[in-house]
């Protein structure tokens, strides 16, 4: 993968635009084109694209792969980006890459300060609001908090609720970009008051992700190895329902209206949630699992779930299944999230999981110094039934024995 060519496309926003990244020999080129105007995205963007083939004197046979914008944005935008992908890849045999859009914003607006961790609020049209959060760790950017829908009304909670942990995140605050701070009067101000940095630039309705963005950060996918078959290309749809009839809107209806800024909802774990995962689990184990830990986890077929409240991620669980009983691998509560609720939940989701599957028990192992943890599994009907020896690492060369606890079926609490 030293050699590579990608064609990148990006139609999420207003601007469709094109790029072609090319690594020669350690030497990178990139070139773009962009067209201004919504509607005719679909009749722009393959033009665009045979334009700057013909600029690096190649041929479509010889690219690697094709990137998209996966979004979130709008609707037909997205479809078109996707397709085009999608068709290229499917006629040349070739994966593709899709890339958070949103993610392609962080990047934009922190190339001259990544520190700290950047929000990226965008109009979901609706009076609604797409989120989400991003870390720069060098060599790449980790998605602290996943794209989600939140209604205008319900954003100062939820940034109230986790700028303590944006601020912590590597000394560095939290900065807010992104056109909501334009489309919606009040958000920059609201965001300062809270603790963001509002940079004086920011507030503009013109904040949308290039392809050139989503050409650098699909270079690094692809340097990783994490194309897809072009059957797998999909846009970030975050809406459960795309749109609402005339007499429905008359009724003040909008967005997602499952939504609900009191309650968390469980999703099954995805690779799309690894980077929030591996994120609370180094804030929760001195000995945390990796992020590849967790990809491998899942591409294994494990099983795992994650917590969200108001589109953020409280906590997660991912489970194995052996021929008898489920084995609980790991399970991880935010701090600020913890003695709410939200670990008996992801238990509850372990053992309806067991149920559905035949399997008799779940099982897992616990440092015997973790006496929070002990009481908690205790408290919830598991019972020790063994001992490992040296089990865990506990720094400094020495070793800490794991109890082993179960509970059955017939030890759940009513």
């Amino acid at each position: 993968m030293d050699n590579f060519h990608i064609l990148a496309f990006e139609t999420s926003g207003n601007q469709c635009s094109v790029a072609l990244l090319s690594q020669i020999d350690g030497r990178v080129s990139l070139r773009a084109a962009q067209h201004a105007g919504r509607q005719d995205h679909a009749e722009r963007i393959l033009p665009l694209a045979q334009s700057l083939l013909d600029q690096a004197n190649l041929a479509q046979t010889q690219l690697s792969a094709v990137a998209f914008g996966q979004g979130p944005g709008g609707f037909t935008g997205l479809r078109v980006a996707c397709g085009v992908a999608q068709g290229l890849a499917v006629a040349l045999d070739i994966p593709v890459l899709p890339v958070d859009s949103l993610c392609a914003i962080a990047m934009q607006q922190a190339s001259e300060n990544p520190t700290g961790v950047h929000l990226v609020m965008q109009d979901a049209r609706m009076n609604e609001l797409y989120v989400a959060a991003y870390q720069w760790q060098a060599p790449d950017w980790l998605t602290l908090q996943a794209p989600a829908l939140i209604a205008r009304a319900d954003v100062a909670a939820w940034m109230g609720d986790e700028s303590a942990i944006w601020a912590m995140q590597a000394g560095g605050g939290w900065t807010v970009h992104g056109d909501a701070l334009a489309v919606f009067p009040g958000l920059a101000e609201e965001s300062r008051q809270l603790g963001a940095q509002v940079a004086p630039d920011a507030v503009s309705d013109q904040v949308w992700a290039h392809a050139s963005t989503i050409a650098r950060l699909a270079a690094r996918a692809w340097q990783a190895g994490q194309g897809l078959d072009a059957s797998m290309a999909a846009p970030a749809y975050v809406r459960d329902k795309v749109a609402y009839t005339t007499q429905e809107r008359t009724r003040g209806l909008g967005g997602n209206p499952a939504t609900d800024a009191t309650q968390w909802s469980v999703h099954d774990m995805s690779l799309s949630d690894v980077d929030e995962v591996a994120a609370i689990e180094r804030q929760v184990q001195s000995f945390p699992w990796t992020k590849q830990n967790f990809l491998d986890g899942l591409q294994a077929g494990y099983r795992g779930w994650v917590v969200r409240r108001l589109g953020a991620m409280l906590g997660f669980a991912l489970v194995m299944d052996t021929p008898d009983m489920a084995h609980l691998l790991v399970i991880g509560v935010r701090p600020d999230g913890q003695r709410r609720g939200v670990g008996a939940e992801l238990l509850r989701y372990c053992l309806a999981h067991c149920r559905q599957a035949g399997l008799s028990a779940l099982t897992l192992e616990v440092r015997p110094s973790n006496t929070s943890a002990i009481g908690f599994y205790q408290k919830h009907g598991f019972q020790q039934v063994g001992l490992r020896r040296g089990y865990y690492p506990a720094g400094h060369g020495a070793r800490e024995d794991a109890w082993i606890m179960t509970l059955t079926y017939q030890e759940t609490p009513a």
